[in-house]
């Protein structure tokens, strides 16, 4: 019986490995091309083969697993920083399971289990806040103390921890032979599996795969998926048409002990202590441990091409400060024996997330790389998810934080990436508390205001490679301890958020928003107008001037784009998106336009800083600037005009803030940018004018329970699920994208609803704050989660919004949700553990709460008048 695996591994072999004289021939066309052999790519190709596809073709340059996978550590566990990095390993685990029943050939499977360990209470914090988030999908996890942690795992020194989670499930495997079984389970699914074919390019006709070509021939076919690890970037920037790929290489060490005078038991924990920036597995009787360095070393920089990543060379003065941290945790090991220190490349992302989805400009093209040393973990799901979506154009889940979409050609620098790669590395250790920001890679978008801003106290954060203002310090302020302010409570700046805000409410502010997306659609008669009625859930056929809010729906009715157009004239729409939305919003409308030359699309970002001026005197400051009466009589809401402001032409002023509050959003010409800025800034002296930045913008944003994509609003979440039905135009016989979902759960009704959550019992001054992701419970059973949340100056409290969904019915079906289940149900939200009682809405409380505050303060100043 236990020779089974081998025959079976030799049968395997047979299939598509043969001896160095002799290659496959290689087959002229095939549906789909997927390039790279390792882990990654046999997942693709097992799940495509697996939902129904054939003619699949795997070509690898070297020998099946020879690359990253050979080399890597073997670890399978949750413990990822997001939701979905969480729900793709789990199902890796479960996978990589049931892989040696499937195929007969021995993974190495173990289910060890491993502990998170925590050295401070700040890492105790977040782990527990990642336990509430496990358990919201149903995977097992527990917060233990210390001395548990001694029972489960002898060797850990625990004298200086303060707890763990342990994740029960976690496991570890041997990664080539994975590699192995997938790539049997494949060919058993006819996949042709090709060894020592170098992919060279990928030829694109019209703006969609047309062949790809090998250093044995070209095969002509309709998808290439890139998973080319290490070489995906050099990969893309080969084709014929480039495509961006941003990930780098970096070194990787981990040891290898020979068998302790113990032996380790091959189920015991895996050790992860991220404040000790190391991890460790049992491993033949011995261990296996490595690391996340604080000095890492790039490599690959000037895309060196080899067919087989040989064992690069050791480094032990490198590995010195890991080697020391083992030892600290586990002194047990002071007489052990070392084999080899192992040194294998790992690729890594600018924002370490992995890579994956269809390439922008180029149908067909798909890539799944950059998996920033979780490739065995994150292979299994990953591969699944690309599968489907290759298969009904998209996931059954939603993998926006890991879409190819999210990036652009700006991250395709090289110095730039090899610069956030030596960043990067040491960060997926380092706890990362809530709003943190990257260091390298900055100022590479900037408004023309940035200096203007910097100089008067402006704090930034990035999106997109673009600088925005976080807040404002003002003068006096311990800058140095703001800068270095890392906190789960309540932040330092706190009350600098509080004044902006109270600013917008009560005079005037401004705020520099230049990063938004912006597009101009024009076309010579009605193209513009049929395209975006077909795109945009809204009716756009409104009079010249008008602004419509409105989402571009995919066919499931889900957001692919949450949007604000303008009408400027009969055949010329503005089109202002989210700042992320720059890549994926422009290919999803160039996905659905017609071939037309009447018909022009224009992605005019750079051309317009915007300004949002908010506050009751944003009326006063334009009207002085422009010498044309403000006021909504004369400028009604949601109305663009192009107007001068000070010496300025061709400015779009519009009456919108994207807060709820009143006010104005000026597009203007950048020239202009620092004449208008400084104008507006002069004259609104006199009325209280003073610079805020996005942490106000999001206070009174949520307050207003306000919905933002990409943070609430996703591609699965409808506007009806989000109250937002007043926004599509079931009312005209206009066919849209996602009409027919939307008429459906009309019908049967929503299984889900946005909510607007307002916290009681939440000391803001001493307990935990919400943040995201923070799981949402009804009269005690798990409802859904936050999906966004602030502090509400006005309100004077904690502030989320989130889905809640009720309890599936008898069948085991979703079941309609109720304004009953919303009103009357006793809501909780865990904040890492902890439940805080809150009332939820489907409207601002912000109204009302004023309203009430309004009211007792007359009260309290009659009483004392009476007095």
């Amino acid at each position: 019986m236990k020779e089974e695996p081998r025959r079976e591994s030799l049968r395997w072999q047979r299939t598509f490995t043969v001896a160095n004289s002799q290659l496959l021939p290689l087959p002229s066309q095939a549906r789909v091309v997927i390039c790279g052999g390792g882990v990654v790519g046999s997942s693709v190709a097992y799940h495509l083969a697996k939902m129904g596809w054939t003619d699949i073709v795997l070509l690898e340059q070297g020998r099946l697993g020879a690359g990253t996978t050979r080399l890597c550590a073997g670890i399978v566990s949750v413990a990822k920083p997001l939701s979905i990095e969480c729900q793709m390993a789990n199902y890796s685990n479960s996978l990589y399971q049931q892989l040696e029943e499937q195929t007969r050939v021995k993974t190495g499977y173990v289910n060890t289990g491993s502990l998170c360990l925590a050295q401070n209470q700040d890492r105790f914090i977040s782990l527990k806040r990642l336990a509430s988030r496990l358990k919201v999908m149903g995977i097992s996890c527990n917060i233990i103390k210390p001395k548990e942690i001694a029972k489960l795992h002898p060797l850990v020194n625990i004298h200086d921890l303060v707890g763990a989670l342990h994740l029960p499930a976690d496991a570890v495997v041997s990664p080539p032979d994975v590699n192995h079984a997938l790539a049997v389970a494949a060919a058993g699914h006819g996949v042709q599996i090709l060894e020592r074919t170098t992919v060279q390019q990928v030829l694109v006709e019209k703006g969609q795969v047309l062949a790809v070509e090998t250093d044995r021939g070209s095969i002509e076919c309709e998808y290439f998926v890139n998973c080319a690890g290490q070489w995906a970037y050099e990969l893309g920037q080969a084709s014929e048409m480039k495509v961006s790929i941003p990930l780098h290489g970096c070194e990787h060490f981990y040891l290898l002990t020979k068998p302790l005078r113990e032996t380790l038991q091959p189920n015991m924990p895996v050790v992860l202590d991220m404040d000790g920036r190391i991890y460790a597995r049992p491993w033949q009787g011995g261990l296996l441990s490595g690391g996340f360095e604080k000095n890492p070393k790039p490599i690959f920089t000037e895309g060196r091409n080899q067919l087989e990543i040989q064992n690069m060379q050791e480094d032990w003065d490198h590995f010195e400060p890991m080697l020391s941290a083992l030892l600290r945790r586990m002194p047990g090991l002071e007489s052990a024996e070392i084999l080899q220190l192992v040194n294998c490349p790992e690729s890594f992302t600018p924002d370490m997330r992995c890579l994956m989805g269809e390439t922008p400009g180029v149908s067909g093209y798909y890539v799944l790389a950059g998996m920033n040393s979780s490739g065995l973990a994150l292979a299994g799901g990953a591969g699944k998810y690309l599968a489907e979506w290759m298969t009904y154009g998209y996931p059954t889940a939603n993998v926006w934080p890991l879409d190819v979409k999210r990036f652009g050609n700006l991250q395709s620098s090289r110095t730039f990436l090899r610069h956030r790669v030596m960043e990067v590395v040491p960060l997926l250790y380092e706890l990362k508390v809530p709003r943190w920001d990257f260091q390298t890679g900055r100022q590479l978008r900037t408004s023309p205001l940035y200096d203007r801003l910097d100089t008067q106290g402006a704090r930034w954060m990035e999106k997109h490679g673009f600088e925005r203002p976080k807040y404002f310090v003002p003068p006096g302020k311990d800058l140095l301890s703001l800068d270095q302010s890392k906190t789960f409570y309540k932040p330092d700046w706190f009350d600098i958020v509080g004044a902006e805000v109270k600013c917008c409410k009560e005079a005037v502010c401004v705020i520099d928003m230049s990063s938004f997306t912006k597009f101009e659609l024009t076309s010579t008669k009605d193209q513009a107008l049929d395209l975006l009625q077909h795109l945009c859930a809204n009716d756009l056929d409104v009079p010249v001037g008008h602004i419509v809010h409105t989402g571009m729906l995919n066919e499931r009715g889900g957001y692919e784009n949450d949007c604000s157009v303008v009408r400027l004239s009969k055949n010329s729409f503005f089109i202002i998106s989210p700042t992320d939305q720059q890549v994926h919003c422009w290919s999803w409308i160039k996905k659905h336009m017609p071939s037309d030359p009447h018909l022009h699309l224009e992605d005019v970002s750079w051309k317009y800083t915007a300004l949002n001026l908010i506050g009751p005197r944003a009326m006063d400051v334009l009207a002085e600037l422009s010498y044309v009466s403000m006021t909504p009589d004369h400028f009604p809401s949601m109305f663009c005009k192009e107007m001068s402001v000070g010496y300025a032409n061709g400015i779009r002023v519009m009456s919108m803030t994207h807060t709820g509050e009143p006010g104005f959003m000026l597009y203007i010409p950048i020239e202009y940018a620092l004449h208008v800025y400084n104008e507006v800034m002069s004259v609104g002296q006199k009325y209280g004018i003073r610079n805020a930045g996005y942490y106000a913008l999001r206070s009174l944003r949520i307050e207003k329970f306000f919905a933002f994509w990409g943070q609430d609003l996703d591609t699965f979440t409808t506007p009806l699920e989000c109250g937002r039905e007043f926004r599509v135009k079931f009312d005209k016989d206009t066919d849209f994208l996602g009409r027919e979902a939307l008429m459906q759960q009309r019908q049967d009704g929503v299984s889900r609803r946005f909510v607007m959550l307002v916290l009681e019992d939440h000391d803001t001054e001493l307990d935990l704050w919400p943040w995201w992701g923070e799981p949402i419970y009804c009269n005690g059973q798990l409802a859904g989660a936050t999906t966004s949340s602030a502090y509400s100056y006005t309100l004077e409290r904690h502030v989320c919004l989130g889905f809640v969904s009720p309890p599936p019915g008898p069948d085991g079906l979703p079941t309609p949700i109720t304004p009953d289940f919303i009103n009357r149900g006793d809501y909780e939200v865990d904040i890492a553990g902890q439940r805080y009682p809150a009332k939820a809405k489907l409207y601002p409380f912000s109204s009302l709460f004023t309203q009430q505050k309004r009211r007792k303060d007359e009260m309290e100043l009659s009483n004392l008048h009476g007095k």
